[in-house]
């Protein structure tokens, strides 16, 4: 059974980088495969969710447009874990952050429980 947990600081500041850490227990991230990828998506207070962006396999990554220019993910494979940076946050970033197994189609099967940032000075 695969299991996700994201780990990082509730609170951040304006303009600072935002980073989460999603370790991934029961599978790992390098197993080969075209039926999923590792990725982050947040749900701001009272809206819907958004997907952030994921990491395959291999270590190909695809962003959200609207925000590539502030996101990177990271993996360390020895550690079985990939980690989101999000930087010149601003309160507009507050969210509940979810690391997930994006199996396509805006589906994921594996989600970890989230983890609530709010961003304020």
């Amino acid at each position: 059974q695969v299991q996700l947990q994201e780990s990082g600081p509730g609170l951040v500041k304006p303009s600072q980088t935002l980073s989460l850490t999603c370790i991934v227990s029961g599978g790992s991230i390098t197993t080969s495969s075209i039926a999923y990828n590792w990725g982050w998506i947040r749900q701001p207070p009272g809206k819907g969710l958004e997907w952030m962006g994921v990491i395959r396999f291999d270590g190909i990554i695809w962003y959200s447009p609207s925000l590539k220019s502030r996101t990177s993910i990271i993996r360390d494979t020895s550690k079985n874990h990939f980690s989101l940076q999000l930087s010149s946050v601003t309160p507009e970033d507050t969210a509940v952050y979810y690391c997930i197994r994006d199996v396509g189609g805006w589906s994921y099967d594996y989600w970890g429980e989230g983890t609530r940032v709010t961003v304020t000075s």
